[in-house]
């Protein structure tokens, strides 16, 4: 059942990925919402884990208005899709006019500078749009990681169609790819992590709307190790058809305590910044599954709540099924 499961979950993918792009855009941009639109009437897990985690954003907002929310929230996370089967085929100017992103010059005076850089991301907007924009209109080069997870054949279409995109995906088995993320960053090279997100033993306890969750480390111990810099970025979409950005000034190395006090205030710095971001854009964040320890401690289970996806890492980057 598991393997005709994985199957199923790998042709829906193969034919998105082959279908969406050559649809007329008007006719994606429709197919996307009514997806989106029919997900939010059904009321399963996701929605509900959905609206859950809006609650914390939006804490004063009434039945009515999560209800809002969550349908925005279904509808930008369809947007995301829509677009992502479709980045294959978009051209430099294409991206250009699609993406707008605010204080790109912390992104472009550090890598001048010879300095290695970290952009750390929420799951806010379209994080793979962001990458395209960075590789195809800035015309730089990243890296990433991702962990190898069952289906085998899934998770190889992602990584394809990343590297595809301009970015370099290191396997997060195996135990390298932090030496090797450590390697680029002080070959002044970019590295590009989502980090609002990790259930593992190593991930850092922060404050996240007024709760405990827990976030990736990597962020920061590879800004202390290599002195890079390490920027937080939120996106967000409006009613155009354009998403927007903004890279925030670098996270502050402390200049007292250990390396886990260290690592623990700048993770707790990103969690600021991303908490930011998603308050001013709640519908945009697309945060499906349990995030705070209270809701896995709910379900018996402060490790995995069992929506994993085709890639995921505890240095930082994650996609899990259901994004």
């Amino acid at each position: 059942m598991s393997a005709l499961k994985d199957r199923l979950s790998d042709g829906l993918y193969g034919l998105g990925w082959a279908t969406v792009k050559k649809l007329p855009e008007p006719v994606a941009t429709g197919l996307g919402r009514r997806i989106a639109d029919l997900a939010w009437k059904r009321r399963g897990k996701s929605v509900l884990r959905l609206e859950s985690n809006l609650a914390r954003v939006v804490p004063d907002a009434t039945p009515e208005r999560l209800a809002e929310l969550s349908k925005a929230g279904m509808r930008s996370y369809m947007r995301y899709w829509m677009e992502s089967f479709r980045l294959p085929t978009w051209t430099r100017e294409r991206v250009e006019r699609s993406v707008d992103i605010k204080g790109r010059h912390h992104l472009e005076e550090g890598l001048a500078a010879g300095r290695g850089v970290i952009l750390a991301l929420p799951h806010l907007a379209n994080w793979d749009l962001a990458g395209v924009w960075v590789t195809r209109s800035l015309g730089v080069p990243f890296t990433t990681v991702a962990e190898r997870l069952k289906p085998e054949s899934l998770y190889d279409r992602f990584v394809a169609y990343r590297e595809s995109l301009g970015m370099e995906v290191l396997p997060h088995t195996g135990g390298s790819a932090f030496g090797t993320l450590a390697r680029r960053l002080r070959a002044g090279g970019l590295v590009c992590l989502v980090a609002d997100r990790d259930l593992s033993a190593s991930g850092i306890e922060v404050t996240f709307f007024g709760d405990t969750a827990r976030m990736p480390a990597g962020p920061a111990i590879l800004a202390q190790q290599t002195g890079a810099l390490l920027l937080p970025v939120t996106l967000w979409y409006d009613d155009s058809a354009v998403m927007r950005g903004r890279i925030h000034p670098p996270v502050d190395l402390p200049g007292t305590g250990t390396r886990t006090d260290k690592t623990s205030v700048m993770t707790q710095d990103l969690a600021d910044a991303f908490a930011a971001g998603i308050a001013d854009h709640p519908e945009d964040w697309h945060m499906l599954q349990r995030l705070w320890l209270a809701d896995l401690e709910e379900r018996g289970d402060t490790t995995e709540d069992g929506a994993p996806g085709p890639s995921r890492s505890s240095t930082g980057r994650e996609e899990d099924r259901q994004r």
